[in-house]
């Protein structure tokens, strides 16, 4: 695994001339390093960042709206100190996701709550075996006055109404995929818990383990009802998440998962870590760097750590930890208690559609992916140009830079380690920036000419063969984007109101779309051709996912237009 550091790699590149987006290119397994933000401020700034990027690249942002849940409560059975019953909501139409609820027997409410998702155990929600028995867990914390709902990841047990990896290009395009698909499920998931007579809706919490602790900390970072979360063996700088369900496109260029767990400050947290998987330094490494930006909240107390010698788990010695950090923060109570043995039930007493079919109307795959294109068409429709802005923003990953220079013939970004080939000629008037070969009809006008990432003499290997490229990293015309935005923010100076781009061939719709997130007025010479904003035009001529979440070639004409 390799150690990454952005200024480092942007170092680097000027010394060697090349861009560090060729010779960088992170992946799940690269020893990521958490920023130092020296004041709060300037984490709140991140942080509020970092949430559109979650959420934008779980297809979440703008929210779709909420549905009712129409829970579906049965089989309950009595146990000694708790109940079980099977449940279902309805978290999309159409769309029903399946647990089990726990809930305190012969005790007073309202309880705190548990939102419990499971990692990629065989038997899913109802893996029992010693790394891992989710329903001894949730027996446990149901004796102990919680009320746990433990439900299953998209494509597991009862939840079979989509597989659990799909996202190919159509769906990429749509940021629809089983990452956003399971964090929606997990934020109906409070909504439902918080409807409940029996639940104190301020005091709802958070555990999972391995992907579940991916669920954990992302909805604990996007989700500010949760009060208090507990990631297992998941929060690591040397592994980011290996399933489809924990990669989407977007969701981790630039940043990783330190930083999404801090984004829970100051709010307590237990770091659960073993000695046998990636989490092997947690105590050392990832907790202190955590711990800092719980310090500028002044509250380095909330974080905590444990680790235990095990492989990856979630085992007897985790669980009795994560309950009693529990116990402590939602009762405050001191003492420490072990886990009880419970009777494990029938699979069939807790599988939800056992010898019932789906509710009438319930989608398949398909019907799901179209309406969730439906729902993203008419939310585009009902979009005001800014905020179709910015959420082709949010898709292409762009930023208008706070300052960008022209180092001989080569373009950057100081800090970012980008070069753009790219001449500069001085005049008076309407800057152009002319792309490629695109020829210019202008004399005494100043002229920068770039060639975009990939192109001309900035074509270089770039080494895409990691599995969630681009999770990581810009797809190729996402960066085409940026050098545009970038070339723009170079001739825009204080006096300058407008800015004309010369372009031709593909390079028109690159033009289009950086014109449209573009704080300037641009004038285009011409709008793209032989583009109709297909799904198939998208993956053919411009692919970057999430662009037709955020509106596609109909939103960038209106933002562009909506000046």
């Amino acid at each position: 695994m390799r150690r990454i550091a952005l200024l480092a790699a942007a170092a680097a590149a000027l010394l060697t001339g090349q861009d560090v987006r060729n010779t960088s290119t992170p992946n799940t397994d690269t020893h990521v390093v958490m920023p130092e933000y020296k004041t709060l401020a300037q984490w709140e700034a991140r942080k509020a960042a970092l949430r559109k990027q979650i959420l934008f690249a779980a297809g979440l942002w703008p929210m779709p709206a909420k549905n009712e849940l129409r829970p579906l409560l049965s089989g309950r059975l009595e146990r000694d100190g708790y109940t079980i019953e099977k449940v279902a909501i309805e978290t999309l139409p159409g769309y029903w996701l399946a647990g089990n609820l726990f809930s305190p027997r012969g005790k007073q409410g309202p309880f705190p709550a548990i939102v419990r998702p499971h990692g990629h155990w065989t038997y899913g929600r109802l893996e029992h075996q010693p790394l891992n028995s989710i329903p001894t867990h949730a027996a446990n914390l149901a004796r102990e006055g919680f009320v746990v709902f433990a439900y299953d990841m998209v494509g597991f047990t009862d939840t079979v109404q989509t597989p659990h990896n799909f996202a190919k290009k159509p769906e990429q395009l749509w940021a629809f995929g089983p990452l956003g698909l399971q964090l929606w499920n997990s934020i109906r998931v409070v909504d439902y818990l918080a409807s409940l007579p029996s639940v104190d809706r301020n005091r709802i919490g958070v555990t999972g383990a391995s992907g579940g602790g991916t669920q954990a900390f992302l909805l604990a970072a996007v989700d500010d009802r949760l009060a208090f979360a507990a990631p297992v063996n998941m929060v690591s700088a040397y592994m980011q998440g290996g399933s489809p369900c924990e990669n989407a496109p977007g969701l981790r260029v630039g940043t990783s998962n330190l930083e999404f767990a801090a984004m829970f400050a100051p709010k307590p947290m237990l770091l659960v870590s073993a000695t046998g998987d990636w989490t092997k330094q947690v105590p050392r490494e990832e907790f202190p760097a955590i711990r800092k930006v719980y310090e500028l909240y002044g509250k380095p107390e909330n974080v905590q750590v444990v680790q235990f010698d095990a492989p990856h788990n979630y085992n007897k010695d985790s669980r009795e930890a994560v309950t009693n950090f529990l116990r402590k923060t939602a009762y405050g109570r001191t003492d420490t208690i072990r886990e009880r043995g419970v009777a494990i039930e029938k699979l069939a007493d807790m599988m939800v559609w056992h010898g019932r079919a789906l509710p009438e109307g319930a989608k398949h795959y398909e019907q799901i992916f179209g309406w969730w294109r439906q729902m993203s068409r008419e939310q585009t429709d009902a979009a005001a140009p800014d905020r179709l802005r910015e959420g082709l923003r949010l898709a292409l990953g762009s930023e208008w830079p706070a300052e960008v220079k022209l180092e001989g013939t080569a373009m950057t970004r100081p800090g970012r380690g980008d070069r753009v080939p790219a001449t500069f000629t001085a005049g008076k008037g309407v800057p152009i920036v002319a792309i490629g070969a695109a020829q210019v009809f202008a004399s005494g006008r100043p002229v920068l000419r770039i060639e975009p990432f990939q192109t001309g003499s900035a074509a270089a290997p770039r080494d895409r063969s990691h599995t969630h490229f681009l999770t990581f990293n810009a797809s190729d015309d996402a960066a085409r984007v940026q050098d545009i935005v970038t070339a723009i923010r170079f001739v825009a100076g204080p006096e300058v109101d407008e800015v004309e781009i010369s372009a031709d061939g593909p390079a028109r719709i690159w033009a289009l779309f950086a014109a449209a997130v573009s704080p300037v007025k641009v004038r285009l010479t011409a709008p793209p051709f032989k583009f109709a904003g297909t799904d198939d035009d998208y993956i053919e001529q411009f692919f970057v996912p999430g662009i037709q979440r955020a509106g596609g070639f109909e939103a960038a004409m209106k933002a562009w237009r909506g000046r």
